[in-house]
């Protein structure tokens, strides 16, 4: 599994980078997509649209079933990666390039983990 340095991990597998204090990318992780296997469609939020720490911003689905996306932060939606739409297969090939959304007005967030503490929480759930 591939747990970057520079990122920001949460409890339920979606990985954080901030890109001022107050705007940030989010993704699912290495560990979420592998676990999810082979994705075949993305529902995001629209931009503009609220999202809150702790609750679902979307759903993905794959060949096993559909998992929401939890947000793990509180904020507005200030951009949608398209691309998903149409190519959800993106995130099993690069979880980590191929972010979900970009939020920004960050209010809240829930408590992230470092990569390292990540990689921890994934070997207990492995």
């Amino acid at each position: 599994m591939n747990y970057p340095e520079h990122l920001l991990y949460s409890k339920s597998h979606e990985w954080v980078e901030f890109t001022s204090e107050d705007t940030a990318k989010v993704g699912l992780t290495d560990f979420a997509q592998d676990q999810l296997g082979s994705l075949v469609f993305v529902n995001l939020p629209e931009v503009g649209d609220p999202i809150t720490a702790g609750e679902a911003l979307g759903d993905v689905e794959s060949v096993k079933a559909v998992s929401d996306v939890y947000s793990p932060l509180t904020g507005t939606v200030s951009a949608v990666n398209e691309d998903l739409l149409d190519t959800p297969e993106a995130i099993n090939q690069d979880p980590y390039g191929a972010w979900l959304v970009e939020v920004e007005g960050i209010t809240d967030r829930e408590e992230l983990l470092s990569a390292e503490e990540y990689e921890t929480l994934c070997q207990g759930e492995g």
